[in-house]
């Protein structure tokens, strides 16, 4: 599934989706972004992958360093360096290429046109970054955790990483209740953060058993349909290839010929769809098929994930 996602998201970094797209944009706003923080980033940064907004309650210091993990092309990373200032760092994690290509690009030149001097992105996954012990403030993430195949190592790295008094600041998808299997095992509904999602207690004895402390799990009350904003760039109307329902990662397998059909380009940029010898629906077009036939909300909430390093 890891290399899936990669693909996946691959695909995402090398399109052309960008705060300049009103869906993208709207999808952005829905999940707590004003206009004014989507205007003083690169425009490129916002591809509508959001859940939520972590800056916004990190409560980040000048001259702290902070830490987004699975940082894609570097919203919030751009938006913690502004927080954080010139003595501070914002350091983006991620594990698919061409995100940190495209946040790399992005850093290199801001809405000002000169180049963002306290941001470094690196590629990494989230369950073994290269970063020091207790050398972090803040670890922020957005809608990222929810893909990870090992969540209690993934903690267990947070915590390491986090100094003494450091804290937490995740946007991500939780469980309200158990999906039913037929969403459970769609493959879309797995890279689109939501099959991959556990359960509010589970996230916080996970966060505990990790070592840490004042755990405060929030539904945001954001609509996780939301995603369908993004119907503008023609995703909802594509024509349909859903991805294998009951058939969990044996649907990722080569030479599975329910993943072959070929797809109209009208839906976002086909240029980086081709993977080993076939074209899979974009992201975005996928998780449009999934929210036609279930109302998200009934089983999953965007949340707002708060913790102490003691």
């Amino acid at each position: 599934m890891v290399e899936t996602v990669k693909a996946r998201y691959g695909a995402v970094a090398e399109s052309s989706l960008s705060s300049q797209d009103a869906g993208v944009r709207a999808v952005a706003e829905a999940f707590g972004y004003s206009t004014a923080e989507l205007l003083a980033i690169p425009a490129q940064a916002n591809m509508g992958l959001s859940c939520g907004n972590p800056t916004a309650m990190a409560s980040l210091k000048p001259g702290e360093t902070v830490v987004d993990l699975g940082c894609g092309g570097g919203l919030d990373v751009f938006l913690a360096a502004t927080k954080v200032g010139p003595q501070g760092k914002a350091i983006g994690i991620d594990m698919t290429p061409a995100m940190i290509q495209r946040a790399q690009k992005n850093a290199a030149c801001g809405p000002d046109g000169r180049p963002y001097t306290n941001v470094e992105f690196i590629l990494s996954t989230m369950d073994h970054t290269t970063l020091p012990d207790r050398s972090i403030d803040c670890v922020i993430s957005n809608c990222v955790i929810n893909l990870a195949e090992d969540k209690p190592a993934v903690f267990r790295e947070i915590a390491r990483i986090l100094k003494p008094g450091g804290r937490l600041a995740i946007s991500d998808i939780a469980l309200k209740k158990p999906l039913p299997p037929e969403l459970a095992h769609n493959v879309a509904a797995y890279v689109g953060c939501i099959a991959g999602a556990i359960s509010m207690q589970d996230y916080e004895q996970q966060l505990r058993h990790a070592g840490l402390t004042h755990v405060a799990i929030m539904d945001s009350g954001a609509d996780l349909n939301s995603y369908a904003k993004a119907e503008s760039q023609g995703c909802c109307g594509s024509p349909t290839m859903d991805d294998p329902v009951g058939q969990g990662k044996d649907a990722l397998k080569p030479g599975n010929d329910s993943l072959l059909r070929v797809l109209s380009a009208t839906c976002c940029d086909q240029n980086a769809a081709h993977r080993v010898g076939r074209v899979e629906k974009p992201l975005h077009a996928a998780m449009c098929d999934v929210l036609a036939r279930y109302n998200i909300n009934d089983y999953a909430a965007s949340v707002k994930v708060l913790a102490i390093k003691p």
